[in-house]
């Protein structure tokens, strides 16, 4: 007799930022699931975000199944794709929530911080829908973490915006080659929200860009809704729709002229 299929989320970047508040909302609103795994370097913050999580749904499901992982490194992907053939598992939700952020003129950055952003941002992300993707079915859901940076290139933030460019292009393609498999594909687009991804990375914002903090707890929270609405696209706050918008109706001059005048 076969074995039953255990139903699991998986979500990387899972020690802070979104990625946490993702696994909070997910445990508390996805009983029907038998464990949620998560994915980030520091083991120690994941086993405290396991605390957490089960103290606040109760010791029943689902269970946080910790996955110390440096998504940096090429050997993290085989150690996730072994464990993914010997527990097959039916893989119900997937956020990419791992991200890498500086901002700065592309001359004045480090080739570290560069390849990080690229490595993690575009790479890894990429290589782990990859691998998940085999364990998906009718009615999984995909987050593909983005940014409202994706819609319009930004002097002084350059490598980070065209990162989430990618991700986006890739979720909107991904979507189409999965649909009918009956696989939904979001990509989430905020505008800045207020975690530590900022002091990690450096980053001094604008501002103009501080006054539109967004709580991540909200962003999570509409995101979660889209993706069950099947949603292409999921974006936070009017100030967000406006420059999607613009990034459509604007010239590209332009708005990257804009872009610049705000960073500053």
């Amino acid at each position: 007799m076969e074995k039953k299929r255990k139903q699991i989320a998986l979500v990387t970047g899972a020690s802070s930022g979104m990625g946490r508040c993702f696994v909070r909302q997910i445990a508390a609103t996805y009983p029907s699931l038998q464990e949620i795994w998560v994915i980030a370097r520091r083991e120690k913050a994941l086993r405290e975000l396991k605390t957490e999580a089960e103290q606040k749904s109760g010791r029943g499901r689902p269970e946080i199944r910790i996955l110390p992982l440096d998504l940096s490194r090429k050997h993290s992907f085989s150690e996730l794709e072994l464990l993914l053939a010997k527990e097959k598992p039916r893989l119900r939700l997937l956020v990419n929530g791992a991200g890498v952020g500086q901002n700065g003129p592309v001359e004045k950055q480090g080739a570290d911080g560069i390849c990080a952003m690229t490595d993690v941002n575009c790479r890894a992300l990429t290589l782990v829908t990859r691998l998940c993707l085999p364990y998906m079915e009718r009615g999984s859901r995909i987050l593909e973490l983005a940014s409202g940076s994706a819609f319009l290139p930004q002097p002084g933030f350059a490598v980070y915006a065209a990162s989430k460019a990618y991700v986006l292009s890739f979720s909107r393609a991904l979507r189409e080659e999965v649909k009918k498999r009956g696989i939904s594909v979001t990509a989430v687009c905020p505008g800045p929200v207020d975690t530590a991804f900022f002091q990690a990375g450096g980053i001094c914002l604008s501002p103009v860009k501080r006054r539109f903090l967004a709580d991540a707890d909200r962003v999570v929270e509409k995101a979660l809704r889209d993706a069950r609405k099947g949603k292409c696209l999921s974006i936070y706050g009017i100030s967000m729709k406006l420059v999607y918008a613009a990034s459509a109706i604007l010239p590209e001059g332009m708005l990257v002229k804009i872009s610049a005048a705000l960073l500053r």
